[in-house]
């Protein structure tokens, strides 16, 4: 068993669009006078680009609805100011270089749409370092489910067993394992709070390993759990 493909999560595990989207929505929970946790904030992320939950919270604090649309609007033109700060989280570039120089597949795997992540993608010229780009539009059903993923296999033509995943979100990583493959939980400073008790492994950054480090910790978990 050799891995022969990588797979990516995207919000928050390539660029952290998480704290942007955070900050955004912890200016209009503050106008609300109502405070969501960091943990319970956390949770919500990995489903969707927009949680449906973040504006749920809101609407039971407030015993009402609110114009989501209108509120969309003003929380983005936020999010976009703050996330023009931002660049690929630390480790990202080296890690997508190792594995190309290996002749490795490279995948993102995102429940948000295209427009998003591949815009972003392209912004930071890294677009054209994956071979698959999996979004929201591509299955029916976004993490927690593992459709993301098993299209992502299809794509890349490669078995669950032989592929990793790199994931900041719990409900990436139930999504990875539900699919069968291995799965790095490489948590933010929005998720960092957060267990990963689903994780094959934890690590703090990607700038942290080598990819041969991180290979050879996913091998070595396989041969040993091999029962051959």
């Amino acid at each position: 068993m050799k891995i022969r493909a990588l797979i990516f999560d995207f919000d928050g595990l390539i660029l952290d669009t998480e704290t942007p989207q955070r900050e955004s929505w912890r200016e209009i929970y503050e106008a609300a006078e109502m405070q969501v946790s960091d943990e319970d904030w956390a949770l919500l992320l990995g489903t969707s680009s927009e949680p449906e939950a973040a504006y749920e919270l809101l609407e039971r604090h407030l015993a009402g609805a609110v114009d989501r649309q209108a509120l969309q609007l003003v929380r983005m033109h936020h999010e976009l100011e703050l996330l023009e700060l931002e660049v690929p989280l630390p480790g990202v570039r080296a890690r997508i270089a190792e594995a190309q120089a290996a002749g490795l597949r490279l995948a993102v795997a995102s429940s948000s749409e295209h427009a998003w992540v591949e815009g972003l993608l392209r912004k930071h010229k890294l677009l054209d370092a994956f071979d698959v780009v999996v979004c929201a539009e591509d299955v029916s059903a976004t993490k927690p489910a593992p459709d993301l993923f098993l299209k992502a296999l299809d794509l890349l033509h490669v078995a669950a067993e032989d592929a990793l995943v790199f994931e900041d979100s719990v409900h990436g990583v139930t999504a990875a394992k539900a699919a069968g493959i291995y799965v790095v939980a490489v948590p933010n400073q929005v998720t960092r709070c957060l267990k990963f008790e689903e994780a094959d492994r934890r690590i703090g950054s990607l700038a942290d390993h080598t990819l041969d480090d991180l290979l050879g910790l996913a091998q070595s978990r396989r041969t040993s759990s091999d029962p051959r």
